[in-house]
């Protein structure tokens, strides 16, 4: 039995490709497309409210920074997906999307965890931590977590890939601990901590007097958000990471069996990791913009907005109307005559609607 590495790449078949190409294809355009203005969005309100001297609302501005940069990469992503899995892109291309899918997946976990923790720090131990939840502590967090996981990914760049990107078939040994490592560790340590600390919020808001319904609906959805994107974010993709790694203990490496079972669970697996890329476009929605505060800063936003498209428009109409009169002088320096009393001039009335037109434009944009 020849070790797995030794083989050559498993066959998929065309047939295989296409049962989850339209699917992919959709749900990167879709989370490309919305995902790019709403972090946008959220990474400047995170920053307002984190200069404010918000804790949470610094890992919700690097939460946000990780997704944005993500989603730059999903359009490689589709071109690599319409060229039947095949990368067309060089080798550091596919090695850069794929450090930064790897790193945004886990970034996004501890950040999660870091926001339930933060939670529940805030909510269950509310006097004791009066004063003692820093900005300062959180940046240090942070940035500990994106050298925590940047350098963990390292490898990446060190990986061989021939003809696709980081999809190798069939695993050999040193994936599959690989692939152990990631269940564990990656996925579920952070689910025990996200699991335990919110238990813990839930029973503390129930038991709580102190805090109105206004509030405890607050973190009551908070909470429910991270276990909600947690769960249907990363799951499904780790369980299939699961059972690729015990399908390699299980059949003690045999690459022809090992083969087989991966090409069964490939469309469910591509699924499933396309599945994880949804996130990007969760985290904005539920963190940012569902809390009062968020709202509010939308509104200032828009409102702004308005005021300046308003004034553009304005400034638009009063120099059309300056040019207008601006012409007069410059038809009778022409030698052009004036129409006669009592005869409007012909082309002086469609002139005046249009302007007319303009403005009642600019008040309908109120």
């Amino acid at each position: 039995m020849p070790p797995c590495g030794a083989e050559p790449h498993c066959n998929v078949s065309i047939k295989t490709l296409e049962e989850s190409r339209v699917f992919v294809v959709a749900v990167y355009s879709v989370v490309c497309a919305l995902g790019l203005p709403a972090n946008c969005l959220t990474a400047w309100l995170t920053l307002l409210q984190a200069r404010q001297g918000s804790v949470l609302a610094v890992y919700l501005f690097c939460l946000a920074l990780c997704e944005l940069l993500y989603a730059g990469t999903l359009p490689l992503w589709v071109i690599y997906v319409q060229g039947q899995h095949r990368w067309t892109l060089g080798t550091w291309a596919c090695r850069a999307t794929a450090y930064i899918f790897f790193c945004n997946l886990y970034v996004s976990i501890l950040f999660l965890c870091c926001i339930s923790c933060d939670r529940f720090v805030a909510v269950v131990y509310a006097l004791e931590s009066r004063g003692r939840r820093r900005r300062r502590t959180a940046v240090l967090v942070s940035v500990s977590v994106f050298l925590l996981v940047g350098l963990a990914h390292y490898p990446v760049f060190q990986m061989e890939e021939k003809g696709t990107c980081f999809e190798t078939m069939p695993m050999d040994g040193k994936l599959a601990l690989y692939y152990y490592l990631r269940f564990a560790v990656g996925f579920a340590l952070p689910l025990s901590v996200i699991a335990i600390t919110n238990h813990r919020i839930f029973r503390t808001i129930k038991l709580s007097e102190g805090l109105s319904a206004a509030q405890k609906a607050k973190v009551r959805h908070t909470a429910i958000a991270v276990v909600v994107i947690f769960l249907a974010c990363f799951a499904p993709y780790h369980l299939v990471l699961l059972f690729k790694a015990t399908a390699f203990t299980y059949y003690r490496g045999d690459c022809k069996s090992l083969c087989k079972f991966e090409v069964r669970l490939y469309t469910v697996s591509v699924v499933f990791l396309c599945l994880s890329t949804v996130n990007s476009v969760a985290d904005p929605i539920i963190y940012v913009l569902a809390t009062d505060h968020s709202r509010q800063e939308v509104s200032r936003i828009h409102r702004k907005w308005k005021t300046w498209f308003t004034s553009t428009e304005a400034t638009k109409v009063t120099c059309l109307k300056d040019s207008g009169e601006m012409q007069l002088p410059t038809l009778l320096a022409k030698g052009c005559m004036l129409p006669r009393p009592g005869q409007p001039p012909r082309s002086q009335p469609s002139t005046w609607a249009s302007l007319g037109a303009l403005e009642r434009l600019s008040e309908e944009s109120y």
